[in-house]
């Protein structure tokens, strides 16, 4: 029985962007689901956090409007969630590759978990000096959510990475 220690120091080592971004959606359709579970259990509308989404590339027109489905909107609230949630899972990725935090599913859970909250702190409290209507969605819920977005985001990634041994290896 072979025991591997995995060292976490700096490597000169690529990420995958193909499981950074497939990684990137697939947190954000976990994040989006649950957002809209959660508004909807909680009496408020769905249409709500889109809404805010959207302003980020409408302005504040977004907002004016009533809190209902509007396929305008909603087009440039999932075009701006998506490229959000796919750029972040390959920031996520650049952290992890260099620093071998893909070493195993418990790494790649944790440092997803880490990177969740500094991305909520960032979201709800950095970015709203530009998006002040953010600062009305913190919460434990939005905190809990981030959260699973970093896990979902990093342990898709593990899973999916090609890690440079195996793409060069097989030439």
């Amino acid at each position: 029985m072979e025991l591997r220690m995995h060292s976490h120091h700096f490597t000169r080592r690529m990420p995958d962007l193909r499981a950074a971004v497939i990684g990137g959606c697939v947190a954000g359709v976990v994040f989006l689901v649950i957002e809209l579970v959660a508004m909807r259990l909680m009496g408020q509308s769905v249409w709500g956090p889109p809404r805010m989404i959207a302003a980020i590339v409408l302005g504040r027109d977004a907002l004016m409007q009533p809190a209902t489905f509007a396929p305008g909107i909603m087009l440039a609230a999932l075009v701006t969630h998506f490229v959000l949630a796919m750029l972040f899972t390959v920031i996520l990725a650049v952290i992890m590759a260099p620093f071998s935090l893909d070493s195993s599913v418990g790494m790649a859970s944790l440092v997803g978990a880490v990177f969740g909250v500094l991305l909520y702190v960032v979201n709800f409290y950095g970015m709203t000096q530009w998006f002040p209507w953010f600062a009305d969605a913190r919460g434990w819920v939005s905190f809990l959510n981030h959260i699973v977005f970093g896990l979902v985001a990093a342990d898709t990634y593990l899973r999916l990475e090609r890690k440079e041994e195996e793409t060069t290896g097989a030439g």
